[in-house]
């Protein structure tokens, strides 16, 4: 990162959330064309210069995990398979998902509160309400430890 500048997470969670839901586009391969997609994603903000951070991780985790995410999040989603949702949807759950399983430094309620705030900026009227549905069953799961949560 470049000089001191802290980035607030939300800033660098909807930056994540912008480079994931362009891969639903342009998927890449490996991690080098996933690092290119990274630094040229567009409104990228101040401070991330290039892979690294917490913005990275995001991306570079639900990027790597991506078909764990999507059998995690078709076990939660009743009737709604995951090649059905919408793109912007999608990105958000696999995002937050990630949060869920393999961030223990982020609060399940945390991830769910910045997930559906994803929704509101960037989703429809109904994206909201099914997020919020979907992730919590997660987090409820997780609590029940039905769906742990990974290091």
């Amino acid at each position: 990162m470049a000089g001191t500048t802290k980035i607030p997470r939300r800033l660098e969670r909807i930056f994540a959330f912008k480079v994931l839901y362009g891969l639903t586009f342009s998927p890449v391969k490996d991690e080098a064309a996933l690092k290119k997609a990274f630094r040229l994603a567009p409104d990228k903000p101040e401070g991330i210069d290039g892979p690294e951070g917490f913005a990275w991780e995001l991306v570079f985790g639900a990027w790597s995990r991506q078909a764990e995410l999507d059998e995690a999040l078709g076990s939660f989603s009743r009737n709604w398979r995951v090649e059905r949702m919408g793109k912007v949807e999608a990105a958000i759950l696999r995002l937050a998902l990630f949060e869920l399983m393999y961030r223990p430094d982020v609060p399940a309620k945390a991830a769910i509160n910045e997930a559906v705030e994803l929704s509101k900026q960037f989703g429809d009227e109904a994206s909201r309400a099914f997020i919020n549905g979907i992730l919590d069953a997660a987090a409820k799961a997780a609590a029940a430890g039905e769906f742990p949560r990974k290091a």
